[in-house]
């Protein structure tokens, strides 16, 4: 499994990694079929993101396909330049084999070497997996977002939950 920072070529492979996460889980944020970008659009994004120097996606590759992803997204306003919002997804195939381990780390590399010091995320209050692994890795609950998102008929919440480096 190779951990590595995502290229411009990563596009097509980066929208159809996406699309089968909001296949697979309900746990992602977009629905079925609701998430619309185009390969030109994600490799735009990809050079912006790139270009920025506050955000960035790690991918893992797994035989030459995309399994995972985690993307730093941070902020160039001045107050909030040290911080970043992160979201991960894994291909259920892959998951529970120590892959979310692997992407958080060199995310935490880069993010040190960027200077980046409050790192958040939310997670469905219901997704105890994802909601361990983030513990296990430092990050805790600093607030409940009651009623956040709505999936399938029921009102779900989600833990704000954040570490600082």
């Amino acid at each position: 499994m190779l951990i590595r920072m995502i290229t411009p070529q990563d596009a097509s492979d980066f929208v159809r990694l996406n699309k089968q996460l909001d296949e697979e889980t309900k746990f992602m944020m977009f629905e079925p079929g609701e998430r619309k970008m185009t390969v030109e659009a994600q490799e735009t994004r990809i050079h912006s993101m790139l270009d920025s120097g506050h955000s960035t996606i790690f991918v893992a590759e797994d035989e030459g396909e995309l399994v995972g992803q985690l993307s730093i997204i941070g902020s160039s306003l001045a107050r909030t330049k040290h911080t970043a919002y992160l979201v991960i997804g894994i291909k259920q195939k892959c998951t529970g084999q120590g892959l979310g381990g692997k992407l958080f780390s060199a995310m935490e590399e880069w993010c040190q070497k960027k200077g980046l010091h409050r790192l958040e995320l939310t997670v469905m209050s219901h997704n105890t997996a994802a909601f361990r692994l983030y513990q296990k890795v430092g990050f805790q609950v600093e607030g409940t977002k009651k009623h956040s998102l709505l999936i399938d008929g029921t009102y779900i919440d989600e833990y704000f939950m954040a570490k600082c480096l």
